[in-house]
């Protein structure tokens, strides 16, 4: 393997999955698995050892589950946490939504085509995530338990941390929302919503490229790490309006 290899951990309770994942990705000529395990306490150290940069997360295991583990590696390595993909076996379901509020960079099916578990990996790996834009909203609406577009987190917060909150109840805005200006606000409001970069500009007559630019601006005065942490942070302080039609 070359050193521009990206290296991989599996994280899996079951060993065939496992060894199948290590087959296919080891068979991929920019890749490398460079450790197992079958916990979350067991990727926590092979993190720490042999700093990979993405972690293939089952959500579901005995012990420290993957929503957990995906919490303390980003609450340890911040910005140098490797990327992670949880790994289900259901699609849209509440715990990967969880591990996605967690930190976690995206999803994979078990059941996906080998040439899309490894594009995943590559995908992940260039500082993109895992979901269409709608996607991203139905995913984190459904675990906070309000329809896309509803404006209102009735369970649920940032990072997996539970907060409930009454329906319709009012919101003071968070000081750094106070930092936006009108334009990012607008920007953000549309993002949460789910639209792409494209979309948001033929609705605020901007170019995409003028969005994306918006985007970054917002994610670091509200220190948020990608746009799936925005979607959360927009519903978990009441920051989305009604839709009007």
């Amino acid at each position: 393997m070359s050193d521009a290899s990206i290296r991989v951990v599996l994280c899996d309770d079951h060993a065939l999955f496992r060894r199948g994942a290590a087959l296919v990705i080891g068979a991929e000529p920019d890749l490398e698995v460079v450790g197992e395990a079958e916990s979350g306490e067991g990727v926590l150290d092979l993190v720490r050892e042999s700093s990979p940069d993405v972690v293939l997360m089952d959500v579901r295991m005995g012990g420290m589950d993957g929503i957990e583990a995906t919490t303390r590696i980003v609450a340890e390595f911040g910005e140098a946490a490797p990327k992670i993909i949880v790994l289900t076996t259901f699609d849209l379901d509440e715990a990967v939504a969880r591990s996605v509020a967690a930190g976690a960079s995206g999803f994979v099916l078990k059941a996906t085509d080998p040439s899309l578990l490894v594009g995943a990996i590559r995908t992940v790996h260039a500082g993109n995530q895992l979901f269409a834009a709608n996607a991203t909203a139905e995913l984190i609406a459904k675990y906070h338990g309000a329809s896309v577009g509803d404006g209102r987190a009735r369970g649920g917060a940032r990072r997996g941390a539970a907060a409930d909150r009454a329906p319709g109840a009012r919101h003071e805005p968070p000081p750094a929302w106070e930092t936006l200006s009108e334009r990012e606000r607008e920007i953000f409001v549309l993002a949460a919503r789910g639209l792409s970069n494209a979309e948001i500009g033929e609705v605020a007559y901007v170019s995409a490229g003028t969005v994306k630019t918006h985007i970054s601006h917002i994610l670091h005065k509200l220190g948020l790490r990608d746009r799936i942490q925005l979607v959360v942070y927009g519903y978990e302080h009441g920051l989305l309006p009604p839709r009007t039609g």
